[in-house]
């Protein structure tokens, strides 16, 4: 269901390479900044499903609805304050991705109206997170699913200017964006105003829970953060190497981000599961979930690489029809083939942490290893001139480092605290893990 955002912009690199170079470099510029934008809140998503799980777990699925309805006020407030910074700095922001000012006026352009569905991100991923919470997870899908197909027809329709509808361009594929995330978001709201009403709970926003998830989302803000500066001075390094770079790294991005949600699809079942297992006093049946967990993200890791290593051709043919630029996509997708297996296995314990809404913990690893593992093979990318190559070495080293952290935290007991999630903690006992 995550994967709702990264297969659209998927979608999107294929209708609108079809355009030209200038026009796909533009779309990397701007998906980029719109991605960083609506994955930098989510901890509307993850925070949201482990508060709701460990109420959900003790027996109180309104106090689990009733943190998604909070989270949702914090949605809309969050994302009318990026718009309201956003806009204003769009021309400087777009001006420093790339030397080219073709490109960044294109991507300027796109963002004036792709923007407006971060809002609309924002309130998909709080609806997201207490529907996991509550283990409720086709309605979600459903809705993505929907917003999805129609945005994909719509892309085609209004870039190419089918039909009845005029020629748009690139930025018809942002008006396509748009409207898939408002459909989404809308039925999100539907199920959250249903289950409020079912529940008898009170429409009005409650400042306290708000603030409580605002600290642990400062946590999870600073971890996404960490994520972001290194992508964009990854996208930078491959925009000054050219355009044909810059729209293999978009292509590659944007790959790698689907195959990064694919391989959360356990971590995304083990943050309820765990969540709910210490709501519920559980320590032995969250230890087993941890297990389970590697068990099954390695396995789908390891199927993962075979495949996309087995289909590299027709993945590159199929996603680009520029010469050069396929010549450097290559490069970027036998490197997601190879660090799918590291990766599926960093990428599940993730989620058993964020489930125990450990995120001071993730928060500290994600920003050292990003200053210690990627940033510096990022710099010396740019200084000898590695490209792509590079770039993906960078990120390999990046997963191994938080690869060897949350290992080394899941073995241990310090990340199991017990009960509801505004209860006073409670540190696991050897006697509650028997």
């Amino acid at each position: 269901m995550l994967a709702a955002e990264p297969v659209y912009l998927l979608i999107d690199g294929v209708v609108v390479g079809r355009v030209g170079a200038t026009e796909l470099a533009a779309l990397g510029i701007g998906s980029l900044l719109l991605t960083l934008l609506g994955t930098q809140m989510n901890f509307l998503s993850y925070g949201t499903t482990a508060r709701s799980a460990r109420e959900f777990g003790a027996g109180r699925t309104d106090l689990a609805v009733r943190e998604g309805l909070q989270a949702s006020y914090l949605a809309v407030a969050v994302g009318a304050l990026v718009l309201a910074v956003l806009f204003p700095l769009l021309g400087p922001i777009t001006g420093a991705l790339t030397p080219d000012p073709s490109v960044a006026a294109e991507a300027r352009q796109w963002l004036l109206v792709a923007g407006w569905g971060i809002p609309l991100i924002l309130l998909t991923a709080a609806g997201n997170g207490w529907l996991r919470g509550v283990q409720r997870t086709r309605e979600p899908l459903l809705f993505v699913v929907g917003g999805i197909a129609v945005s994909t027809l719509l892309c085609v329709v209004l870039v190419f200017g089918l039909g009845p509808f005029p020629e748009m361009g690139l930025h018809g594929s942002a008006v396509a964006n748009v409207v898939g995330q408002g459909l989404a978001a809308g039925g999100m709201l539907v199920a959250l105003a249903l289950q409020v009403r079912r529940h008898g709970i009170s429409p009005r926003p409650r400042l306290r829970i708000i603030a409580t998830q605002l600290r642990l989302g400062g946590n999870l803000i600073v971890r996404t953060a960490a994520f972001q500066v290194t992508f964009f001075v990854a996208a930078k390094t491959a925009g000054a190497a050219g355009n044909a770079t810059l729209g293999a790294h978009h292509l590659g991005g944007q790959m790698w981000s689907l195959i990064s949600l694919v391989l959360d699809s356990v971590a995304i079942a083990a943050q309820s599961l765990v969540g709910q297992a210490l709501g519920a006093r559980d320590a032995a049946r969250a230890r087993r979930f941890v297990r389970h967990t590697a068990g099954w993200s390695l396995g789908i890791g390891v199927v993962l690489a075979a495949g996309i290593a087995a289909l590299h051709a027709p993945i590159v043919s199929l996603l680009t029809a520029d010469p050069e630029v396929a010549s450097q996509f290559r490069i970027a997708v036998f490197a997601a083939a190879l660090l799918c297996i590291p990766a599926s296995v960093v990428f599940g314990l993730d989620g058993v942490l964020l489930g125990a809404a450990d995120a001071a913990f993730l928060r500290r690893l994600t920003v050292v290893t990003a200053l210690l593992c990627y940033l510096p093979m990022l710099i010396a990318t740019s200084v000898f001139g590695w490209g792509l190559a590079g770039i993906w070495a960078g990120l390999g080293m990046f997963i191994l480092g938080r690869g060897v952290g949350v290992v080394w935290r899941v073995r241990g007991d310090s990340w199991m605290r017990l009960g509801s999630p505004d209860e006073p903690a409670a540190s696991v006992s050897a006697k509650e893990e028997r």
